[in-house]
């Protein structure tokens, strides 16, 4: 059986200092409640033993042990999420195959444009390396 490492999507930065770009340009992506103006952030960048991953946040409650829901959706989301950082430039797959199914229509995910951040309540539902 796979451990939770092992299905995690591997992606290498193109410049050191695109991690934080990578990590705050996932704040911007997610599922949206357009009337109250708010966006929930689908996914991570993860640095783990010299290593990086770009994770569903359900992959990180698995990963912590908690149990969890992942869903094909949410896979999918996740793999669309990967591809648009790619063709952006912030990320190359080290995989690409990993990430190729399934995948999520563009219109089942909201992308909030920087200049746009400050009129929507942005919501993490994991925080990495913080206790709750």
């Amino acid at each position: 059986m796979k451990s939770v490492v092992d299905t995690l999507v591997e992606v290498i930065l193109k410049n050191e200092d695109d991690f934080l770009k990578v990590r705050e340009t996932l704040t911007r992506i997610g599922i949206a409640s357009p009337k109250e103006k708010r966006l929930y952030q689908s996914c991570h960048i993860l640095h783990k033993r010299g290593k990086y991953y770009i994770t569903h946040f359900k992959e990180l409650f698995a990963l912590d042990g908690k149990a969890t829901n992942f869903s094909d959706d949410d896979k999918g989301r996740r793999n669309t999420i990967i591809q648009l950082l790619a063709d952006w430039g912030l990320i190359e797959v080290v995989n690409p195959s990993d990430i190729l199914e399934p995948v999520a229509k563009l219109n089942h995910i909201k992308i909030i444009a920087h200049k746009e951040k400050q009129e929507w309540d942005l919501i993490t539902k994991y925080n990495i390396g913080k206790k709750r």
